[in-house]
């Protein structure tokens, strides 16, 4: 860093050491359970385009270090490290920096120009924000390495975070890449057009991302988080591993405790057991590894690079009052920050951040969408996770009607959590109301590939619309299937079969199950 640069950063004002969270309505779709440095075991889980003038074109913290002072980040300070440098960009001092410095690190940042095709959620909550964060991993340039024969872009790190409209608390949302949800037609960066399909949730970015357009790729992304959960994303912003390592560095590293050696190829990590210090491909290495920790399982690293990135919020509030250091990190974040165009400028990341940095560090809830393992419903898939139903529609009606969560809501989840109602358990009688023969058989095999039990098959009275219908002691199970079909309503029938929940096909299906 040059003199100008110092002397243009001299008058950097720190903020309050900072939140950035937002999340309810859009334009254009947890943080984790917090999980220990080993991933939690099997068992537990179970249950649970044209840029501005002036721009350029769950809960048991990890290894935690044992020693005097090393004490846990707050919930305002893990906001702004799980924006991945997006909102800690304006968090750590932008508002005071000089104003060569301003221009070289707003013209950092890359616009996408994000278009959504098809229908989308409505808006259910004026004034409140959705903006969904992606930890991008890109397999282009730098990042080659990191992936052999992989062209396409990849996505960590699945966020949303959510900002009341009244600006007094919010939400941050983690998806689990290896959430097994519903992928929709999104447009390719190559012209084509992608067949509608069931596969893991991070899926969505590679498939828009397929040439490296950042713009496709948020597009399939929103497009995928919205259909799965009617949420309405306002703003997306995504950052790679290139910047992630600049930002890591010029923290002179951040000092890890894992509880056994790391030795994983595919991560580029070497790492014996107890503290150090880790910078350059090291740091990136442990919160990539994923196979050679624990159980290998995507929840257990999700809980890794929380404890890491609330590592890296913590030095940052502190060791940022350098002003050739804070220009570095702030150098290393936008560089690498793509974003549309709500947020492609410090002038917007400041004005969002000033709206949330006085929301009470009791009133930031952090929350993974609840999961099992899908081989609880497929035995066969020893990979994936599946979202648990009736909890995850009602945690997207909260976020979607500006409801809050809070702690109260947390523990109803992690009681449901003990005991999730899979797929399979809930036993579902076929009708084909539609009309066209041979619909219920068809509709009985993609439930299965879902999971399900189905019991029978038959035809009823023709409908407009899909229902379910079921007994009294099975409203739990009808609402599972409900949460698999995109929001089918159910109701209680005395005239329902025992034992069972009725679905009555309509025309609406197909669109519906999404497969």
């Amino acid at each position: 860093m040059d003199d100008r640069q110092t002397q243009q950063l001299t008058s950097v004002r720190r903020t309050d050491g900072g939140s950035g969270t937002s999340g309810g309505s859009g334009t254009s779709g947890s943080v984790s359970r917090e999980t220990s440095g080993d991933a939690p075991a099997r068992s537990r889980r179970a249950s649970g385009g044209s840029r501005r003038a002036g721009k350029g074109g769950g809960s048991a913290p990890s290894g935690r270090s044992r020693r005097t002072g090393k004490s846990r980040l707050t919930r305002r300070g893990r906001i702004l490290a799980w924006t991945g440098g997006v909102l800690g960009v304006v968090l750590l001092g932008t508002a005071g920096i000089g104003v060569w410095a301003y221009i070289k690190l707003d013209g950092n940042i890359q616009g996408a120009d994000i278009e959504i095709d098809g229908d989308r959620p409505a808006n259910l909550s004026p004034g409140s924000k959705n903006i969904l964060l992606v930890g991008s991993d890109s397999r282009a340039g730098a990042n080659a390495k990191y992936g052999k024969g992989l062209t396409t872009m990849q996505s960590d790190t699945l966020l949303v975070l959510h900002i009341a409209a009244n600006r007094k608390w919010a939400t941050a949302l983690s998806f689990p890449r290896d959430s097994w949800v519903k992928i929709p037609a999104c447009a390719r960066g190559n012209g084509t057009k992608s067949t509608p399909h069931s596969f893991k949730i991070n899926e969505a970015f590679s498939i828009g991302g397929d040439t490296g357009n950042v713009s496709k790729a948020a597009a399939c992304s929103i497009k995928t988080i919205e259909q799965n959960t009617g949420l309405r994303i306002d703003n997306f912003a995504s950052i790679d591993f290139q910047g992630f390592k600049g930002m890591v560095n010029a923290l002179d590293g951040i000092e890890v405790c894992p509880k056994h050696a790391i030795h994983d190829k595919k991560a580029h990590l070497d790492l014996e057991a107890g503290c150090q210090t880790v910078r350059d491909e090291k740091a990136l290495g442990y919160v990539r590894t994923r196979y050679s920790v624990g159980d290998g399982s995507d929840l257990g690293r999700i809980g890794r690079q929380q404890e890491f990135m609330k590592a890296l919020g913590k030095k940052a509030q502190e060791k940022l009052t350098s002003p050739g250091a804070l220009y570095d990190f702030l150098d290393a974040a936008t560089k690498s920050l793509k974003a549309d165009k709500g947020l492609d400028n410090l002038d917007e990341l400041t004005s969002l951040a000033s709206t949330v940095k006085d929301i009470p560090s009791d009133r930031l809830t952090f929350v993974t969408v609840p999961n099992y393992y899908r081989e609880a419903d497929v035995p066969t898939d020893h990979a994936n996770v599946v979202w648990q139903y009736p909890q995850a529609t009602q945690l997207f009606s909260d976020i979607a009607h500006d409801r809050e969560l809070g702690a109260a809501g947390k523990k109803k989840l992690a009681e449901a959590a003990k005991s999730p109602v899979t797929a399979h358990s809930v036993r579902v009688r076929v009708l084909n109301g539609t009309g066209t023969s041979g619909q219920a058989a068809t509709a009985a095999e993609q439930l299965r590939r879902l999971g399900f039990t189905v019991t029978a098959t038959g035809n009823a009275p023709a409908t407009d619309k899909t229902t379910i219908t079921y007994p009294a002691a099975l409203k739990t199970q009808a609402e599972v299937l409900s949460g698999h079909l995109r929001g089918t309503k159910a109701g209680e029938s005395a005239a329902a079969t025992p034992g069972e929940v009725t679905l009555t096909l309509g025309p609406d299906f197909a669109k519906k199950i999404g497969m």
